[in-house]
């Protein structure tokens, strides 16, 4: 098993509040069950979506996207993290600087496609803000 881990840096400063909003609003349009958490220049969105996700992930899983305002930009972390019990009571940064989880075969092709569809949204939502 390997770690699912993409990384993305947005060049320039980003309003992040407005990039978590919109980010969080598409994927509960889609289905998702979504929390999100943003704590100054840092934020932590965790996804989970039933059906087929139900049979792939564990039920402690979901996909995990990490922001960060560098002086490089805006950098986007996504992986499979454990999903966090009321992550709006919860220090971001703990669960950012936490490593992601493992995955097998199977369900690192699912969250590629996945990710790469979600991505596509996430760089639409950046380039508008």
């Amino acid at each position: 098993m390997g770690v699912f881990k993409k990384e993305k840096i947005y060049p320039g400063q980003h309003n992040l509040q407005t990039i978590i909003q919109e980010f969080t609003q598409y994927l509960q349009n889609d289905g998702w069950k979504v929390q999100q958490r943003t704590e100054g220049n840092i934020a932590i969105i965790q996804a989970q979506k039933g059906g087929i996700l139900r049979d792939i992930f564990a039920a402690d899983r979901a996909l995990q996207f990490s922001f960060e305002q560098t002086p490089e930009g805006l950098k986007v972390t996504v992986g499979i993290g454990k999903w966090v019990q009321n992550l709006a009571v919860t220090a971001v940064e703990a669960i950012i600087y936490l490593p992601l989880l493992a995955v097998d075969i199977p369900e690192m092709l699912w969250t590629q496609h996945v990710e790469s569809k979600l991505m596509k949204e996430l760089d639409r939502i950046v380039s508008s803000t």
